[in-house]
């Protein structure tokens, strides 16, 4: 019903335009005539107005005809800009060439005059009559701005994307905001105007136009910026306490998505400064498309990611192992939902399962594996080391073991910076894990075993930043570790970029690091965000140092010492060379974590810092951890730590899979 009504107003428009459009023709011409003879009807001769007369059905029909081929009833006016004016300009050309043809044909005789002024007189009628629409409501949307309290907008951009937003801005009656001002860094374009509005200066104005303009909103429309002049605007426009909003990327500017509609508020992603992380996916498909890949933690912030990204490679099959159920399920529906023809198996299933891990490979015959699953939260493993032992060092060797025996072709480990001179058990795990995969690609030679090592990733499971916000929403306080903690942080998407182009390069026993950008202060990001939140630091939400939590460090580092570094095709992945270790002691001592680790041996951590020397944790804090826990059981009655299956089936399984790489 809607649509029948909207066709019948769109037609009954169109109809109302030709009769005013057959009327201009008429009385331009008419009017030129009279021009020529100062406007005096007795001085016409006749056989002009003979002429008038022969030549205006002819005229009107082609102005018709042009008008109508030239889409001129079909656009909508309250619109209107060059697109339409083009239009206009096409039509009158075509219009030149007919009215001389029949001018010819007729025989006409009329003052050259005639010809000129009336052709003027039609163009600028019939284009005042189609352009005063938009005009007449952006007068009376600017009269009613004045009149009543809106939102006060600067835009950031003067280019593509800031002249479409602000020219929905101007034109609907469904926004309640006045653009009042523009800022671009652009010399040249200062002082001039777009769209109507000023161009007042670059982004060292913006702090005093916001003043002089009474700006209370704040959009930036410069989606191709780089990361580190993004940065820095966005940091002026944040001290200035006005509303921010950003578009959203440049590929929508590209499809021509950007208006308001798609505008988002300034996140703490937007004042990272990073570049943005350009990676080629056409290597990243080619080596996917066709594959069978599975994913270990594949329901997790990396691991979930991972599946996203690869499962729009065209993989020949996808597989999805996660031991909570939860969280496989949910991103199990999510490509389901997306890729209906994925072909996808998701499985429960923990890497610390011998019998399972290796059912599975044996079974689907992976071609590429992803090890994504691990314990990361830095103070829940300080409390249980040897939960960090079984699930990262021993799921890591178990899940390798059985890769290697049943003819996987690359195997990437997910590591992190945390593994780099390790202050707390969970980053001595990674580093255990990442030298599980350097002996595991020295002794098979079919497998390629890499390493992926990156920081913090924004938005992840434990990450500070939701931690924040709720901190925020409650009213603070805002509580940081300490003032001068540092990390480097990454989004999900970025990082699993980069992790599959490394999987491309990947060789063989490489550890791949990835260039997460310059560190950013904790302390700095939690006031960034407490400002976008609308609210003033220390004023409005408290801020309160906790200190450092046990194994936690001020900084994390990406490089050890003696790896050194290597370059790759892409400039944010670099290699560290491995480091020489002796395979069968660590072997060795892999058996004696396996069998620690399951009889819950207290002195995990100095176990572990024998088998990795840049490990370096807190005895005298390890100590007293371990003397109240004693404390805590010592009412509880004596029982013996038997060694139940899972024991013994896990040391037959390393001896059974080191038989198994060996042949």
């Amino acid at each position: 019903m809607e649509r029948k009504r909207w066709g019948t107003d769109w037609v009954y428009r169109a109809v109302l335009l030709m009769f005013a459009d057959i009327l201009i023709v008429l009385v331009s011409y008419f009017l030129a005539l009279l021009m020529r003879f100062d406007f005096r009807y007795s001085r016409i001769p006749g056989e002009y107005i003979k002429g008038y007369l022969l030549s205006m059905p002819i005229w009107v029909v082609s102005t018709l005809i042009a008008f109508y081929a030239c889409k001129l009833y079909h656009s909508i006016w309250r619109l209107a800009s060059v697109s339409e004016l083009r239009m206009l300009l096409t039509a009158y050309l075509f219009l030149a060439v007919v009215y001389a043809a029949d001018a010819l044909v007729l025989r006409l005789h009329m003052p050259l005059s005639y010809y000129f002024m009336g052709y003027i007189i039609c163009f600028c009628c019939t284009t005042g009559i189609r352009f005063s629409y938009r005009l007449l409501r952006l007068y009376l949307n600017r009269r009613a701005q004045a009149k009543e309290k809106c939102d006060r907008i600067m835009i950031i951009g003067a280019g593509a994307a800031g002249q479409m937003i602000t020219k929905e801005l101007l034109c609907s009656d469904k926004v309640y905001a006045r653009v009042c001002c523009i800022i671009d860094d652009n010399p040249n374009k200062k002082g001039r105007v777009l769209e109507g509005i000023p161009i007042v200066g670059n982004r060292y104005d913006i702090p005093e136009m916001v003043a002089k303009y009474e700006i209370n909103h704040i959009i930036f429309a410069i989606p191709t910026l780089d990361g580190k002049n993004r940065k820095e605007i966005l940091n002026i426009c944040k001290d200035t306490g006005c509303e921010l909003q950003t578009v959203p990327g440049y590929y929508q500017l590209v499809n021509g998505e950007v208006s308001v509609s798609k505008l988002r508020k300034v996140e703490i992603t937007d004042l990272l400064g990073r570049a943005q992380v350009k990676v080629n996916n056409e290597e990243i498909f080619s080596a996917i498309e066709g594959k069978i890949v599975l994913v270990t933690g594949g329901g997790g912030s990396i691991g979930s990611e991972l599946c996203r990204q690869i499962a729009r490679a065209n993989p020949r099959k996808l597989l999805i192992v996660d031991i909570y159920e939860n969280n496989a399920y949910d991103i199990q529906q999510e490509l389901q939902r997306a890729l209906p023809g994925l072909d996808l198996v998701t499985l429960i299933g923990s890497v610390r399962n011998t019998n399972r891990i290796n059912w599975i490979m044996h079974h689907y015959q992976p071609d590429i594996v992803f090890h994504a699953a691990a314990h990361k939260h830095v103070p829940l493993m300080e409390d249980s080391p040897n939960e960090a032992i079984k699930n990262n060092v021993l799921g890591t060797y178990k899940t390798a073991t059985a890769a290697a025996a049943n003819g996987v072709k690359k195997f990437v480990l997910i590591s992190t910076d945390k593994a780099v001179n390790p202050t707390n058990i969970m980053g001595a795990s990674k580093r255990l894990c990442e030298m599980v995969i350097q002996m595991m690609d020295r002794q098979c030679a079919h497998t390629d075993f890499v390493a992926v090592r990156f920081g913090n990733v924004l938005g992840s499971n434990g990450s500070v930043i939701p931690l924040f916000k709720k901190q925020i929403a409650e009213g603070g306080p805002v509580t940081v570790t300490d003032k001068n903690i540092i990390r480097y942080f990454m989004t999900i998407p970025e990082a699993v970029s980069l992790v599959l182009q490394a999987s491309y390069y990947a060789k063989g026993g490489e550890i791949f690091v990835l260039d997460m950008g310059d560190p950013v202060r904790i302390d700095d990001m939690a006031r960034n965000l407490i400002r976008l939140s609308g609210f003033v630091p220390d004023v409005d939400i408290m801020i309160e140092y906790t200190g450092l939590r046990p194994g936690e460090k001020l900084f994390e580092e990406l490089l050890m010492d003696e790896e050194g570094l290597i370059s790759t095709d892409n400039e944010l992945i670099h290699i560290g060379r491995p480091i020489e270790m002796d395979d069968a002691w660590f072997q060795k001592k892999l058996r004696q974590l396996d069998e620690a680790s399951y009889r819950e041996e207290e002195h995990m951590k100095a176990i572990v810092a024998e088998i990795v020397p840049t490990y370096h944790y807190d005895k005298v804090q390890e100590e007293t951890r371990i003397a109240i826990s004693d404390q805590l059981i010592s009412d509880e009655p004596d029982f013996d730590y038997l060694p139940n299956e899972e024991v013994h089936h896990g040391k037959r399984s390393i001896a059974e899979r080191e038989a198994a790489v060996a042949q």
